[in-house]
């Protein structure tokens, strides 16, 4: 529209305002004028919409296509519509520039101030009736943009034909196109702040997407799904409580399974959920915890380069279809929880890098606002509507698609200035340190947030480093956050594992150092998708020896962390001992379950969760020392770990575990309890693929001291397993 920009508004104009121009004016000694832009039109005319009568013929004033005229004997704005000829056709049409704004003052209020939790609601398209006119409105934040544009295959891809209306107060455009619907692709055209055309963007605030590689927006309404998880939503904040029995199966979506018929295609939403609702119920695990469904160009990403962080990615449906996955899983009592990344993003063209041609979502400089390891920018978290529009992006998952938690990605690169850079290459704090101020206050105020309106809800934080009190409360000086991933009780009893038995002897307190801080944060223990790609193998391919110690190895892990004191979280393929490194690119070896060493696996994994859930000792004082305690920590020389696990007014739970490959007969350990015990999990047992080396009915104590209490047992321990031993009644 450069020759409206040119021609008829004041030049230099600093925003350009197409309502000022187009649409119907009352102007002194012209009476009613109408002025449309249509390129390519022969001729426009004016209807009454009342009477559908023809009350005016627009003059062509320029040859770029703006059409102009008085509407004679009329003195007051009227409904009006427009019938545009073109060679061969003609269309009838509700002109844009005819509607008011609907975006009301406090939602731009709101959106300037950079508070508004429902920006979702304001920003982004949504199909609406406005002044009886069925259509779509589209509103972006970008406040340096010299004009900003709506194009679509409506329009021809042609910027000229629908410019937005600038807010100044807010930074935002806007625009409502009649006669649009749901499943229009559109795209956002700007000029940046000296004219120059920007690549097309896609709506950062979009509810869908194209699939990839094409990368146009998709309007979308989200109320098609009726919901029917009531029951679950009213009862899931007990479900993930502090004292509640946590295990989180985490999940790739693209390579679970694939289609039977077709390995190439990856399974739908409603698909996936119609199969793993029954899985995950039959293995016992309360949670599933979805690698990032976010829009992302890159499947190699697996989903952590996201750009459309309001639209699940369409590789598996639609918005609805998404609805439905969460829904179905409620139903069966299982919870969702997505991860999420607001610490960086992509730099594709189409996505938010220099949206109206200046930093807006990221830094400036390169030293605060490229991240070195991912080649990825980072949002400016110091900037209110930057920070709005994460946290409302967090709030949305968990009210328009009733998620259960966000599992937050990367916090360690968000909270350290210096984070994976050299010297020189960062800069420090306002207090010359190298922590991110910024990125304190935004993740204390997205937690604050989000804990305010859904109490019931999760967030748990990816975080790496020692870092005071991320799981503690802000009113405490904590990040706020509701558990904390475990990542150096991972690093060290992975480490451990690995070695050959004979050397574990001298590495014996990597599986007890994790008990020295396990209560300085409420942790989740996970073994995630972390730890089986980049050439470190699948966990059983981790395990040293022949391939009856390594499966001996992974089931004696699997024992000591459901015995732990940590929430569980286990990478799909890990339950039943994958073979191979996972690849994002194919479904899991399924066909392992034929064979008893993985099946035994499986049925140990079912086991472990479903006593996890029956006992309390194992999960009421999960984070608290209380619930915790050590028989015997020091026993290097066997590899031998013996502790207790208690609830208040429950039995406790004995736990005695066995890393290397020697069977000791005859073995007294302290209990504090006289009377009878019985073994509740061996994981040599031979159900599980093991050797059979149990202690089977009932075992009486002695009055003999061992361990620091009065009473002991003597059992058989096995070789590299783990056994749970329980007071028995009567």
């Amino acid at each position: 529209m450069q020759a409206i920009v040119t021609g008829l508004w004041p030049d230099p104009y600093p925003k350009a305002d197409p309502f000022a121009v187009l649409g119907m004016h009352v102007e002194a000694g012209a009476g009613v004028v109408v002025r449309s832009f249509q390129p390519d039109a022969e001729s426009v005319e004016v209807l009454d919409a009342a009477s559908g009568r023809r009350v005016a013929t627009l003059e062509r004033i320029d040859a770029a296509g703006l059409f102009a005229g008085s509407v004679a004997r009329r003195k007051n704005p009227f409904a009006y519509r427009l019938r545009v000829r073109y060679a061969g056709t003609v269309v009838e049409l509700d002109d844009p520039y005819r509607h008011a704004s609907s975006l009301g003052e406090l939602d731009l209020h709101l959106l300037g101030e950079g508070r508004h939790w429902r920006a979702f609601e304001a920003l982004g398209a949504h199909c609406l009736r406005l002044a009886g006119s069925d259509g779509v409105r589209f509103a972006v934040w970008a406040p340096n943009a010299r004009r900003v544009s709506v194009v679509g295959d409506f329009n021809r891809w042609d910027g000229r034909r629908h410019p937005m209306r600038f807010h100044p107060g807010s930074g935002c455009w806007e625009l409502f196109i009649p006669g649009l619907a749901e499943g229009v692709l559109y795209k956002y055209e700007l000029l940046g702040p000296d004219g120059t055309p920007l690549p097309l963007k896609a709506d950062p605030c979009g509810y869908a997407a194209e699939l990839r590689p094409d990368t146009a927006s998709r309007v979308a309404r989200l109320d098609h799904h009726a919901w029917n998880d009531g029951d679950w939503m009213a009862t899931r904040a007990a479900r993930i409580a502090r004292d509640a029995p946590v295990s989180i199966y985490e999940l790739h979506l693209g390579s679970w399974r694939r289609s039977p018929d077709d390995p190439d295609r990856p399974l739908g939403y409603r698909e996936l959920a119609d199969a793993l609702a029954p899985y995950l119920n039959d293995l016992g695990f309360t949670h599933v915890e979805l690698l990032p469904v976010t829009e992302h160009p890159f499947d190699g990403s697996w989903g952590y380069q996201p750009l459309g962080l309001y639209a699940p990615t369409c590789r598996h449906g639609s918005p609805a279809d998404f609805q439905y996955f969460v829904d179905r899983l409620h139903q069966a009592g299982i919870g969702v929880l997505l991860d999420w990344v607001p610490a960086h993003f992509p730099a594709d063209a189409h996505g938010l890098a220099r949206f109206d041609g200046t930093a807006l979502y990221e830094h400036e400089d390169p030293r605060l606002g490229f991240h070195p390891d991912w080649n990825t920018l980072i949002y400016n978290l110091g900037r209110h509507e930057v920070a709005n529009f994460l946290i409302a992006n967090a709030l949305f998952w968990l009210q328009r698609y009733h998620l259960d938690g966000l599992r937050v990605d990367a916090v360690a690169s968000m909270l350290y200035l210096d984070y994976s850079r050299r010297d020189g290459e960062w800069l420090p704090n306002a207090l010359g340190g190298r922590e991110n101020l910024e990125a304190v206050g935004f993740l204390q105020r997205l937690n604050t947030e989000l804990y305010a309106r859904h109490a019931d809800a999760a967030t748990v934080a990816e975080e790496s480093t020692a870092w005071p009190g991320v799981s503690q409360p802000v009113h405490a000086g904590g990040l706020g956050f509701g558990y904390k991933w475990n990542m150096g009780w991972m690093h060290d009893t992975l480490a451990y594992l690995g070695r050959d038995p004979v050397h574990r002897s001298h590495h014996h307190h990597e599986m007890t150092f994790g008990l020295v801080y396990a209560f300085s944060e409420n942790f989740v223990l996970p073994l995630s998708h972390d730890e089986v790609v980049h050439g470190k193998g699948s966990l059983i391919a981790r395990m040293p020896g022949d391939a009856w110690q390594q499966f001996a190895n992974l089931r004696a892990y699997f024992g000591f962390m459901w015995a732990h004191p940590g929430k569980k979280l286990l990478f799909m393929g890990g339950e039943f001992a994958q073979g191979r490194e996972w690849s994002h690119e194919r479904s899991l070896d399924w066909h392992l379950l034929d064979i008893h060493w993985h099946a035994g696996v499986q049925r140990l994994v079912r086991e472990l969760n479903r006593l996890y859930r029956a006992l309390p000792a194992l999960h009421a004082h999960d984070h608290d020392p209380d619930g915790f305690a050590w028989l015997s920590a020091d026993n290097a020389a066997q590899s031998v770990y013996v502790w207790l696990r208690r609830a208040p007014a429950q039995p406790p739970l004995l736990v005695v575990a066995n890393f290397t490959p020697q069977t000791h007969f005859g073995w007294r350990v302290g209990v504090p309890l006289g009377g009878g015990w019985r073994e509740v999990l061996n994981s040599d047992a031979p159900e599980y693929a093991g050797s059979g080396q149990c202690n089977p009915g009932r075992l009486e104590t002695e009055a003999v001291p061992m361990h620091g209490e009065a009473q002991s047992l003597v059992i058989t321990v096995p070789p590299l397993a783990c056994a749970w031993f329980v007071p028995e009644a009567g």
